[in-house]
This record gives C-alpha cells, sequence and structure tokens, in this order.
C-alpha cells in the first residue's frame, strides 16, 4: 500500500487501484495518474522479459548441436550461420544448466591420465587432429594404408619429412601402425612397436613372390633366395618363423614308409646307404671312404632307414654261419 496526496494506492491482482482518502467509503474510480503508477511499479511497462521468438528461432539448431555434440561455438556457430559472440551471450543468458553440463564433462576429461581422439578434451576441444595437418598427410596416410612402401619412400613421394609423417601416425594412427606392423587387438600403451618380432606388411610384401613361388615349386630354399635376390639364411628364418609347414615342405621328399626327409641328405647319402644295406663293410669305412661324417651319416640311417640296418645286420650273420661252415 502507498499513500500519496491524500489517496491510498492498493494492487489488487497485479493491477493498482485508485481509493479516496476522504470518506472511506472505498469507491473505485479512475485516475489520472494510473498509468504513471503502473509504469513506477514495473507493470505492464510493455518491456520483453526472456529470449524473443525471433532470438529463440535463430539459435534453435545451434543449441541443439552443442548439447548434443562436442562442437566448440565456433564451429556451431560457423556451422549454423550465426555469430559465435551472440550465440555465446544466449547460452549464458538462457541456458546456463547446458553450460554446466559441458563444464562438468571438461573436467572429467582433464581429470582422465591418457586422450582418446575423438574425445572432449579439458579445454573444451575435441581431441583430433587440425584440418591444415590431416590435409599435409592425407595422401602419405592412403600411400600407408593401401601400399607396401616404407616410411621414407612414402615420405619422398608426398614431399613431407619422415620424423613428421611417424609422428602423426603413432599420434592419431596408432592402430594402422599395429596393423602394418602385425600386431592384432587394440593399441596398448607402452607398446615398444621396434621390439615386436611380428610380420610386418612391408617385409611380408619383400618375400611374397618367392613364398608363392615356393608353394607352386617345392625347391630348397636357398635356389628359390637366390632366384629372387635374397638372402639364404634370412628368407629361410622368415619362413620357419612366420610359414613353419611351408618351410617344413622345402626340399623334403617322401619315403615309400611314408617319412619326409631332406632331398639335399638323401642325395648325399644315397650311396653310403646303398653300400651299407648290401654288403658287410663297416658304416665308418664307408664314411671316410666316401668323405662323409660318420656321426651325421649314422644319425640319418637310424632315423630314416632301419630297414637298412636290419638288412645289414643279416649279412653280418650270414657271413657268420658262413665262415662258421668253412672252418669245420
Amino acid at each position: 500500500m502507498l499513500v500519496s496526496g491524500g489517496y491510498r494506492i492498493e494492487c489488487v491482482a497485479d493491477s493498482p487501484q485508485i481509493w479516496s482518502g476522504g470518506n472511506g467509503t472505498g469507491q473505485l474510480h479512475a485516475h489520472p495518474w494510473r498509468e504513471k503508477v503502473r509504469h513506477w511499479l514495473g507493470i505492464n511497462d510493455n518491456t520483453h522479459r526472456g529470449a524473443t521468438p525471433a532470438c529463440t528461432k535463430q539459435y534453435a539448431e545451434a543449441v541443439e548441436l552443442y548439447k548434443k555434440t562436442d562442437m566448440t561455438i565456433p564451429e556451431i556457430a560457423g556451422a549454423c550461420h550465426v555469430s559465435p559472440s551472440g550465440f555465446k551471450q544466449h547460452l549464458r543468458f538462457y541456458h546456463k544448466n547446458i553450460l554446466e553440463q559441458k563444464r562438468k564433462k571438461r573436467s572429467e576429461a582433464q581429470a582422465r591420465p591418457e586422450k582418446k581422439r575423438g574425445e572432449l578434451s579439458g579445454n573444451g576441444r575435441t581431441y583430433k587432429p587440425s584440418l591444415r595437418t590431416e590435409d599435409k598427410y592425407a595422401k602419405a596416410l592412403s600411400l600407408y594404408k593401401d601400399t607396401a612402401l616404407t616410411l621414407k619412400e612414402i615420405a619422398e613421394r608426398t614431399h613431407v619429412t619422415a620424423e613428421g609423417l611417424r609422428s602423426y601416425l603413432h599420434k592419431w594412427h596408432i592402430d594402422l601402425v599395429r596393423e602394418r606392423a602385425g600386431l592384432s587387438g587394440k593399441a596398448e600403451g607402452g607398446l615398444d612397436l621396434r621390439k615386436s618380432k611380428k610380420r610386418m606388411k612391408t617385409v611380408a610384401a619383400k618375400y611374397e613372390k618367392a613364398i608363392g613361388s615356393l608353394r607352386k615349386h617345392p625347391r630348397p630354399i636357398a635356389h628359390a633366395a637366390k632366384e629372387f635376390g635374397l638372402h639364404p639364411e634370412t628368407f629361410r628364418e622368415y619362413l620357419h618363423k612366420h610359414e613353419p609347414e611351408l618351410a617344413n615342405r622345402q626340399g623334403m621328399v617322401q619315403t615309400s614308409e611314408g617319412k619326409r626327409m631332406s632331398r639335399q641328405s638323401k642325395e648325399k647319402y644315397a650311396e653310403a646307404i646303398r653300400l651299407y644295406g648290401t654288403t658287410t663293410e663297416t658304416l665308418k669305412d664307408i664314411a671316410t671312404r666316401l668323405g662323409l661324417t660318420y656321426n651325421s651319416i649314422g644319425g640319418y640311417i637310424r632315423r630314416n632307414h632301419p630297414e637298412v640296418i636290419n638288412a645289414h645286420s643279416t649279412l653280418l650273420i650270414e657271413k657268420d654261419e658262413k665262415s662258421v661252415i668253412t672252418s669245420k
């Protein structure tokens, strides 16, 4: 209630009513000061409170993007064609709850020990390479995915530095690096790829033709290595590590008993085996006469030709029997 100039002014149902102050009859009547009092009290002063419909419509798409994605305010403003500063002010005035949610999300991201690509970082930006960096290494990345070229060759072709490309790949495309190194599964922290004894994509490409040739035409590994310009021992080691079945089949032959043996050893010891199985000459004398190592030929015959040992034993028994008969 306000008292001014002998009149009592009361607000009833948000509308000021003016009563005469003389006789106290409470008769309601119009007064020239009515509108002035209403403006002074801030009632129906024709001032809009809150966001205007036009403003709400203008920023509606931008607000939804800010709520549902991790895009920054400048990125959203550019995508929705609105003013970044105006959009930011609109959020501060009318969407404080969304800003508070974003602050909590940034705090959680900042507390995480390891950053992951595509996730929100502590400064409110998505953790990812800049568009300029992606454009710079786009061609190199394509070659790294689809070819077996070395990192140095890719860098030379795309006119970037090898160290810069290596750093970019290890930071943003570690899964591709692991795949090329022959490592399966998700990337794990602290793994030294240089010490991983796996089949690398570049190395596999180097030996691909030689391996295909060996599959079609089995022969000694050394012969295939020489044919394709490879180091024999290195190629043999690679085969035994990554293609053990193929390595075991090369230069091998199958005996009548179903055993597999080296073709080279069979040819080397063939004459010694023939002599040992058809004569009573000792294996040591045979090895000496043919220039073979006695222990090697002995082990080979025991493993692969037990029937030759039996035949030699039979010949010795027959010889002893003949000697006995002759002596009588």
